[in-house]
């Protein structure tokens, strides 16, 4: 039995169509069955309500072999413990008390890199506190998702321009959600892997900067698309503004500022790190449908 944590997120709904034609059987908890379609409800056992809560994630562990752990984000929170730490240790009681096997958790590139690393440090804070569980333990270390870019779909399309805090110039990691997911599958299928600390990086096939991201997204859309850096108190402000709670704010401000400082470069890129879903194509499969939709 495989439980599939955040079945209709970006993360978890691509493992979910992964595992769907793996012969195992599925069960998947949902805040909101009714986002499931009716061919996902007719495949795998559903159980509703939040993974945060003891008596949901108890019932979906039970004869579980392994567990696809996602912390959902949660912009309103009053603290960066309350997004990992506090919802995810119901999830450890029941890893328990069900006798999970195995668990493979998304996190953060980062450990030991920089000490305050706000939405980074509370998530590999999360991961040690599954592993102390005892249980098999994966973290899927990532750093930025290409996938973040959808949410300036409307910028690109109209203005020609993306905005972010990041550097122009400097080259960092970034990978596919879908690369993710399909790390994420192999391990939840494979069950002769061990032991609780290990850590498996997820760093797409190349490092590339802001303006590297433009030039690909200008030539992929066939009309010109520019880099445009935002201020830090700028960025802040403009989280606030959105509703983001204070907690919530100094969590992505300090991890940006991590990021600037070289917190996913530190991670050695491996054959084994390196995932195969280029900038270039994720342009090609799903921006370039968003932005011409």
């Amino acid at each position: 039995m495989i439980v599939i944590t955040t079945p209709t997120g970006q993360i978890g709904s691509q493992a979910l169509e992964n595992l769907l034609d793996s012969g195992e059987p599925i069960r998947v908890i949902a805040r909101d069955p009714s986002r499931l379609s009716p061919r996902i409800h007719d495949r795998v056992e559903v159980i509703a309500g939040s993974h945060g809560d003891f008596d949901v994630i108890n019932k979906a562990c039970a004869d579980a072999d392994a567990v696809f752990w996602l912390a959902p984000p949660n912009p309103r929170a009053k603290s960066l413990d309350a997004i990992y730490l506090d919802f995810t240790r119901p999830a450890c009681d029941a890893f328990k008390a069900q006798g999970v096997k195995r668990v493979v958790g998304v996190s953060a590139l980062g450990r030991g890199v920089i000490a305050n690393a706000g939405l980074v440090s509370a998530s590999l804070a999360m991961d040690d506190l599954i592993a102390a569980t005892g249980v098999n333990y994966r973290a899927l270390t990532a750093p930025s998702f290409m996938d973040n870019m959808l949410r300036e779909v409307d910028s690109i399309k109209n203005q020609g321009v993306f905005f972010s805090p990041l550097s122009g110039d400097r080259k960092f990691p970034t990978c596919a959600t879908r690369d993710i997911a399909a790390a994420a599958t192999e391990l939840l299928l494979d069950d002769s892997w061990s032991g609780r600390h290990g850590e498996v990086p997820i760093l797409g096939p190349e490092d590339l900067s802001n303006e590297d991201m433009a030039r690909i997204m200008s030539e992929v859309l066939g009309k010109p698309v520019r880099f445009q850096h935002v201020p830090v108190d700028d960025f802040t402000a403009a989280l606030a503004e959105h509703g983001a709670s204070e907690a919530m704010v100094r969590g992505v401000v300090d991890m940006m500022v991590a990021k600037n400082q070289g917190l996913d470069n530190a991670e050695p890129r491996t054959p084994r790190s390196t995932t195969p879903t280029s900038f270039r194509q994720w342009c090609e499969e799903v921006l370039k449908p968003a932005v011409l939709a």
